[in-house]
Protein backbone atom coordinates (compact mmCIF):
# COMPACT_ATOMS: atom_id res chain seq x y z
CA UNK A 1 0.00 0.00 0.00
CA UNK A 2 1.36 3.99 -0.75
CA UNK A 3 1.64 6.08 1.98
CA UNK A 4 -1.91 7.85 2.44
CA UNK A 5 -1.53 11.45 0.98
CA UNK A 6 1.05 9.75 -1.89
CA UNK A 7 0.08 10.18 -5.35
CA UNK A 8 1.80 8.34 -8.65
CA UNK A 9 3.28 11.20 -9.65
CA UNK A 10 7.38 11.09 -10.00
CA UNK A 11 7.63 13.77 -7.65
CA UNK A 12 5.99 12.22 -4.99
CA UNK A 13 8.13 8.83 -5.38
CA UNK A 14 11.39 11.25 -5.68
CA UNK A 15 10.47 12.23 -2.39
CA UNK A 16 10.23 9.59 -0.31
CA UNK A 17 13.17 8.44 -1.68
CA UNK A 18 14.96 11.42 -0.74
CA UNK A 19 13.84 11.02 2.47
CA UNK A 20 14.60 7.25 2.40
CA UNK A 21 18.35 8.46 1.33
CA UNK A 22 18.25 11.36 4.07
CA UNK A 23 16.93 9.11 7.43
CA UNK A 24 20.20 6.37 6.04
CA UNK A 25 22.92 8.83 6.04
CA UNK A 26 21.77 10.48 8.90
CA UNK A 27 22.04 7.25 10.51
CA UNK A 28 25.41 6.65 9.10
CA UNK A 29 26.56 10.36 10.37
CA UNK A 30 25.60 9.60 13.84
CA UNK A 31 27.00 6.15 13.53
CA UNK A 32 30.71 7.93 12.43
CA UNK A 33 30.04 10.52 15.27
CA UNK A 34 29.08 8.02 17.98
CA UNK A 35 32.84 6.13 17.21
CA UNK A 36 34.55 9.64 17.47
CA UNK A 37 33.53 10.01 20.96
CA UNK A 38 35.92 8.43 23.69
CA UNK A 39 34.24 5.75 26.08
CA UNK A 40 34.22 6.36 29.64
CA UNK A 41 31.31 5.81 32.34
CA UNK A 42 28.92 8.46 31.30
CA UNK A 43 29.48 8.23 27.52
CA UNK A 44 29.29 4.60 26.95
CA UNK A 45 25.11 4.58 27.84
CA UNK A 46 24.36 7.94 26.02
CA UNK A 47 26.18 6.94 22.89
CA UNK A 48 23.76 3.56 23.06
CA UNK A 49 21.00 5.27 23.46
CA UNK A 50 21.92 8.17 20.35
CA UNK A 51 22.70 5.21 18.03
CA UNK A 52 19.23 3.72 18.70
CA UNK A 53 17.22 6.29 18.46
CA UNK A 54 19.04 8.07 15.46
CA UNK A 55 19.13 4.86 13.70
CA UNK A 56 15.64 3.65 14.52
CA UNK A 57 14.24 6.83 12.35
CA UNK A 58 15.11 5.64 9.05
CA UNK A 59 14.47 1.70 9.85
CA UNK A 60 10.73 3.37 11.21
CA UNK A 61 10.23 5.35 7.57
CA UNK A 62 11.31 2.63 5.77
CA UNK A 63 8.36 0.60 7.60
CA UNK A 64 5.95 3.15 7.30
CA UNK A 65 6.45 2.91 3.45
CA UNK A 66 5.21 -0.32 4.00
CA UNK A 67 2.13 0.81 5.95
CA UNK A 68 -0.98 -1.98 5.65
CA UNK A 69 -3.41 1.31 6.25
CA UNK A 70 -3.52 4.75 6.69
CA UNK A 71 -3.65 4.32 10.19
CA UNK A 72 -0.87 2.49 10.19
CA UNK A 73 1.43 4.44 8.33
CA UNK A 74 0.22 7.67 10.71
CA UNK A 75 1.59 5.46 13.48
CA UNK A 76 4.73 4.86 11.77
CA UNK A 77 5.46 8.11 10.89
CA UNK A 78 4.34 9.77 14.00
CA UNK A 79 7.14 6.67 15.79
CA UNK A 80 9.71 8.56 13.03
CA UNK A 81 9.30 12.41 15.05
CA UNK A 82 9.39 10.52 18.35
CA UNK A 83 12.53 8.93 17.50
CA UNK A 84 13.93 12.31 15.84
CA UNK A 85 13.01 14.22 18.98
CA UNK A 86 14.51 11.35 21.05
CA UNK A 87 17.90 11.82 18.99
CA UNK A 88 18.00 15.67 19.40
CA UNK A 89 17.89 15.02 23.80
CA UNK A 90 20.57 12.72 23.33
CA UNK A 91 22.87 14.67 20.86
CA UNK A 92 22.26 17.69 23.33
CA UNK A 93 23.17 15.42 26.36
CA UNK A 94 26.68 14.14 24.72
CA UNK A 95 27.68 18.04 23.76
CA UNK A 96 27.19 18.87 27.45
CA UNK A 97 29.45 15.45 28.22
CA UNK A 98 32.04 16.36 25.37
CA UNK A 99 32.25 19.83 25.06
CA UNK A 100 35.43 19.25 22.27
CA UNK A 101 32.56 17.40 20.27
CA UNK A 102 29.55 20.38 20.25
CA UNK A 103 29.65 21.43 16.92
CA UNK A 104 29.19 18.35 15.34
CA UNK A 105 26.49 17.46 17.57
CA UNK A 106 24.83 20.92 16.55
CA UNK A 107 24.83 19.80 13.21
CA UNK A 108 23.61 16.43 13.79
CA UNK A 109 20.97 18.61 16.41
CA UNK A 110 19.90 20.66 13.34
CA UNK A 111 19.43 17.63 11.21
CA UNK A 112 17.38 15.88 13.71
CA UNK A 113 15.84 18.91 14.26
CA UNK A 114 14.56 19.23 10.32
CA UNK A 115 13.48 15.65 10.29
CA UNK A 116 11.22 15.97 13.46
CA UNK A 117 9.62 19.05 11.77
CA UNK A 118 9.50 16.78 8.29
CA UNK A 119 7.69 13.75 10.21
CA UNK A 120 5.18 16.27 12.11
CA UNK A 121 3.96 17.91 9.21
CA UNK A 122 3.20 14.29 7.32
CA UNK A 123 1.38 13.30 10.89
CA UNK A 124 -0.64 16.21 10.85
CA UNK A 125 -1.37 15.80 6.65
CA UNK A 126 -2.55 12.59 7.29
CA UNK A 127 -4.71 13.66 10.44
CA UNK A 128 -6.63 16.55 9.01
CA UNK A 129 -9.44 14.93 6.56
CA UNK A 130 -9.94 12.65 9.76
CA UNK A 131 -10.26 15.38 12.02
CA UNK A 132 -12.10 17.55 10.05
CA UNK A 133 -14.42 15.00 9.46
CA UNK A 134 -14.91 14.46 13.30
CA UNK A 135 -15.46 18.42 13.91
CA UNK A 136 -18.31 18.05 11.15
CA UNK A 137 -20.46 15.40 12.78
Amino acid sequence: MKPAGSSNSPASGKTRQDLVGRTSRFGVDVIIFARAIERDAVTRSLISQLVRAATSVGANYSEANEAESRPDFRHKISICAKEARETQHWLHMLAAACPEHKTKARDLWSEAKELTLIFGAIVRSCRAPADSANNET
